[in-house]
């Protein structure tokens, strides 16, 4: 499984980013202005196939607690931003591979960035975080591990780029 999960992340590097549609071609825009390009981006479809497979792909969600319970990917752990301490990640192996993400994408990237730093080999930022997730239409879960349609959206101005969902503020 090693090698399918090799092969997956070199697609998604090389996959490149979707302009197909105006309004995501805007969202993609916005996307490049805020990323540093300084973690591997993962997209949410080539995810999606991971965890189809039987392989240890690690999620953290890393936004405000607050954002996790209103919804968050099945799996994923809290790694909240604003505390974020690389001592909480003493359970994971530097070997783990390790999907990072938040609502688009910039603190995650700079949780990923730490996390490389201190030595992970395997990190990817989520392109477009829950957002462009949600966008797919794929499935979030709530603090119930309830299936919900609700994504906090971090603040109103950010609420524009979540075309797939109910926002929550």
């Amino acid at each position: 499984m090693k090698a399918f999960l090799r092969i997956a992340i070199g697609l998604t590097l090389l996959g490149g980013i979707s302009l197909s549609a105006c309004g995501q071609k805007k969202y993609d825009e916005k996307l490049a202005s805020l990323y540093e390009n300084t973690v591997p981006l993962m997209q949410p479809t080539t995810l999606d196939s991971l965890q189809q497979q039987p392989t240890n792909v690690v999620l953290l969600d890393t936004r405000a607690p607050e954002e996790y319970n209103v919804s968050h990917l099945p799996e994923a752990q809290l790694v909240d931003y604003d505390l974020y301490d690389i001592d909480q990640l003493d359970n994971l192996s530097k070997e783990d591979t390790v999907i990072v993400y938040c609502s688009v994408g910039y603190r995650s990237e700079r949780v990923g960035e730490a996390m490389k730093k201190a030595g992970f080999q395997h990190v990817y930022n989520l392109y477009g975080g829950i957002f462009q997730w949600k966008n797919e239409g794929k499935k979030v879960i709530n603090s119930k591990n309830q299936p919900t349609d609700s994504v906090h959206t971090y603040n109103r101005s950010w609420s524009k780029w979540l075309k797939n969902g109910v926002k929550v503020y």
